[in-house]
């Protein structure tokens, strides 16, 4: 029994392929949205690069891709909708129409795909971005050290834009020298001490940078003895809130970049959507002609159906075909493959004539 069988006339036949192939062409404006996005995200990731460990281009790319596939088939789809108006023209798509609806549903499967990795992709982008921002605020310092140069401008930049400091917080400067030796005076007790007092010979001390400062704080910004009360006049450091930004960088970028890709995300599954009704009207089309083309007269009504058996039907038969084309290459189970034939018997067995 038919799934979802509906009969067609002559013309909703029509109006059937005239409506697919305006959704068609829809599709295709779908897939340079898709290829838009991908390209959107993948410059908004490219743009910090510097701070991520781990390449984490999977997603865009994947949204470029399905973009331009998407272009491919929905105009290829276009094309072949709008000949099945005539039945003498889908006889030239009668055969590309069963591959065409198999490779288009594969092809909504990875729209799916696309759009769930959107929403995946966030302890991906955490790990990377801890590890990236660790890095960077380890080479803040080397300012003058080639392929490094530009991290402290990086970092800064970030930390003003994004209104953050540190990886988690303000405290992780605490724990990284960001001042490089050259810009200290090794002669002053103070600084020979604080190097003699870390294992690893580093200036460490309880400041941050001045791009962690809030622009917002009515006193002037704090930066260094931060942990100090009574280096700093009327002061508590647990209580000033609003002297330096307290949100640490990793998770202002993760919220940006997430609010980002479930955005993207919610757009492709509505694609991922609007892709399958088209599919599914081109299923309709398909089933419908080839009943018609069946019957002989373009005139009478045709049913049209999603599948012409039941689902478990479908299901077995898709397996012994499967399993049908695996036996034909078990060539080693035959048990005549050694026993030479009839004929190659008789030849053998044959004379010769010699000739006198």
């Amino acid at each position: 029994m038919a799934v979802l069988k509906v009969t067609f006339t002559k013309t909703t036949r029509g109006k059937l392929a005239l409506v697919l192939w305006v959704l068609n062409w829809i599709s295709v404006l779908t897939g340079i949205i898709l290829f838009s996005l991908g390209l959107f995200l993948k410059v908004e990731i490219q743009k910090r690069k510097e701070l991520m460990s781990a390449d984490v281009h999977s997603v865009p790319d994947m949204l470029i891709a399905t973009g331009l596939v998407a272009c491919v088939i929905n105009f290829l789809g276009g094309k072949i909708c709008y000949d099945c108006v005539d039945t003498t023209k889908f006889l030239r798509w009668k055969l590309l129409m069963l591959p065409y609806i198999v490779c288009t549903f594969l092809f909504t499967f990875c729209i799916l795909v696309g759009g769930l990795m959107c929403y995946s992709m966030r302890n991906e982008l955490e790990e990377s971005l801890f590890l990236g921002l660790r890095n960077a605020m380890l080479y803040y310092k080397d300012t003058g050290t080639p392929g490094r140069c530009y991290l402290k401008r990086t970092v800064d930049l970030l930390q003003i834009q994004f209104q953050c400091c540190g990886n988690a917080g303000f405290r992780d400067w605490f724990h990284v020298q960001w001042i490089n030796n050259r810009w200290l005076d090794m002669t002053h007790s103070e600084v020979t001490d604080r190097l003699r007092s870390n294992v690893e010979g580093k200036y460490l001390m309880d400041g941050v940078p001045f791009s962690c400062c809030n622009t917002f704080s009515p006193r002037p910004c704090i930066q260094t003895q931060v942990t100090n009360n009574s280096a700093h006049y009327n002061y508590d450091w647990k209580t000033e809130e609003r002297n330096l930004w307290t949100r640490g960088c990793r998770q202002v970028l993760l919220d940006h970049y997430t609010n980002i890709m479930q955005s993207i995300g919610f757009i492709v599954l509505i694609i991922w959507l609007f892709e399958l009704w088209v599919l599914t009207g081109v299923r309709y089309l398909q089933t419908a002609m080839e009943n018609l083309l069946r019957q002989g007269d373009p005139d009478l009504e045709s049913d049209g159906w999603l599948l012409e058996n039941s689902i478990a039907q479908t299901a077995r038969s898709n397996f012994k075909i499967i399993k049908n084309l695996g036996k034909c290459y078990q060539v080693d189970d035959d048990p005549n493959i050694d026993v030479p034939s009839t004929a190659q018997q008789e030849v053998s067995t044959c004379q010769i004539p010699v000739a006198r």
